[in-house]
């Protein structure tokens, strides 16, 4: 009997440690799936291409991304443009270059070893440029008497500066290993511009075409590479 109880108690001990043991992979497992985090590097190809079949814009932008948290990353963009506007009283070149800083948030939730974005975001942007009026003609309201010759003019204006918040919303897949391609559109509100004397930037770089004076439109078009740095391991959630 007492070597009975003796087997009994040991099974018993035996049972509790395995059963523990069992438990604590089970938790452990909880925390096997780990994330990468890393920059990414990448280029607009809209700005690119554009500049081959519209003769009068010449452009490049570079765009870049640091992963901070599972759900945000710091978003930059520099980039420089060269256009000629052809408007109704005037023509005139902007030349000059751009940088928008700023952060997005991933509204995307990933499965598996899934790494990509559908997010929106916030960005400061400066532009320093300068403007060239090409020719100008001057507005006749009475067109019974003629309209004036296009005058040819020439006169820069340097030193010239603009401010401005985006807001952005925008997606990036994964097409394959470490590449990615995306796309974005944004809403520009000016904050502050420097102006020539006679006439106003009608176009400034990394702004685009005003409206209105203090309100722009954006799209990019991207193709990237991401660089990791370092994984991070996640909690996945306990079922119940």
């Amino acid at each position: 009997m007492k070597l009975m109880l003796k087997y009994f108690f040991n099974g018993c001990i035996l049972l509790a440690f395995f059963g523990g043991f069992a438990q604590e992979t089970k938790k452990d497992s909880a925390v096997a799936k780990t994330e990468r985090y890393g920059i990414r590097l990448g280029v607009d190809l809209f700005k690119l291409t554009r500049s081959f079949y519209e003769k009068d814009y010449r452009g490049i932008e570079i765009t870049g991304d640091y992963r901070l948290t599972r759900k945000y990353y710091l978003a930059a963009e520099i980039g420089n443009e060269n256009k000629t506007v052809d408007d109704v009283q005037l023509n005139f070149t902007t030349k000059g270059s751009y940088i928008r800083v700023g952060f997005d948030y991933n509204a995307y939730e990933n499965w598996l070893d899934m790494e990509n974005q559908i997010y929106v975001g916030l960005r400061y942007g400066f532009s320093s440029f300068s403007q060239t009026l090409n020719s100008y003609s001057i507005y006749n309201p009475n067109p019974y008497f003629g309209q004036q010759d296009l005058i040819t003019s020439g006169e820069k204006f340097t030193g010239l500066t603009a401010h401005w918040a985006e807001v952005v919303a925008g997606v990036k897949a994964e097409i394959f290993n470490n590449l990615y391609v995306g796309f974005s559109f944004r809403l520009n509100r000016m904050f502050s511009q420097k102006q020539p004397n006679n006439f106003e930037n009608l176009y400034i770089p990394g702004f685009h075409r005003t409206y209105n004076g203090d309100f722009g439109v954006g799209f990019n078009y991207t193709v990237s590479y991401f660089i990791p740095l370092y994984k991070s391991a996640v909690k996945q959630k306990k079922k119940e």
